[in-house]
């Protein structure tokens, strides 16, 4: 008895192992059907076959990442709508799943960032950010990134701010509503100068950071209170548009390679 009592748990644990390999063959193979579905633009299709995978294989990460991306891919950032708003939910979620498997993976930590920037959920947006900078500090994408939404942050209230009072944009703000603004903005332009600054340390030739630096450093003379000091961040905005300028130019005279 007790040696039939071994061979049912033997047979039963190599029935289960056997089992184990059938579904992982299953979950590959509706994969490859998410994936074939997912180029070609069939998303709900696809997003079954990536579903039913999991469900085989649960471990199989790069089908939780088709799932997130089909999800993803369907988002249009800024758009109100619910369904809108249902779609990046859905990639935030299941990107999130990815990352309880993989806490560092790229892919996850970059489209879950790109996701809140486009539901103007900045601050999730810069934590994503920070996450990607610490796992991928050579990136000067990630860096530039936190200093878009900081300026984005900072140009908002003092646009607002000037038309109230009637002043053009290159027009200094009377010294009691700079210092309200300094208190208002004061943070996220000192983030988005230093951020942007890095992003230049590791490439400098990027041509988009020295743009948004520009528009920093004039974001930052509107706040100081020394008249010479704000007149030195308009003298580095101007640096940086001619610096962008060149920049430019050059890139537009550049042959394009040719196609092997």
């Amino acid at each position: 008895m007790h040696r039939r009592a071994k061979l049912a748990l033997a047979l039963s644990l190599l029935g289960l192992v056997v089992l184990t390999g059938c579904n992982k063959l299953r979950a590959r193979d509706q994969l490859n059907k998410g994936v074939r579905a997912y180029k070609a633009g069939q998303f709900e299709t696809a997003i079954s076959h990536f579903q039913r995978s999991i469900e085989l294989d649960p471990k199989l990460l790069n089908a939780r990442i088709y799932l997130a991306t089909a999800y993803a891919s369907q988002f249009v950032p800024g758009s109100p709508s619910e369904e809108n708003k249902r779609l990046g939910l859905s990639a935030i979620r299941e990107f999130g799943r990815v990352l309880e498997a993989d806490p560092n993976n790229l892919t996850a930590l970059a489209y879950i960032a790109s996701l809140y920037y486009g539901m103007t959920d900045f601050d999730k947006a810069k934590e994503f950010r920070r996450r990607l900078i610490q796992v991928d500090p050579q990136n000067p994408e990630h860096y530039y990134s936190i200093g878009v939404i900081d300026w984005t942050l900072a140009y908002k209230p003092r646009m607002e701010l000037k038309n109230k009072l009637g002043l053009r944009p290159d027009q200094p703000l009377p010294a009691r509503e700079r210092r309200t603004l300094a208190e208002q903005n004061s943070a996220v332009v000192e983030e988005g100068v230093e951020m942007l600054e890095q992003a230049l340390k590791i490439n400098p030739k990027y041509v988009d950071a020295i743009a948004y630096l520009n528009l920093m450093y004039r974001e930052k003379a509107d706040i100081v209170d020394d008249p010479q000091e704000r007149e030195h961040y308009l003298d580095l905005a101007d640096e940086m548009f001619d610096r962008q300028k060149k920049l430019r130019e050059e890139l537009q005279a550049t042959p394009a390679t040719p196609a092997q």
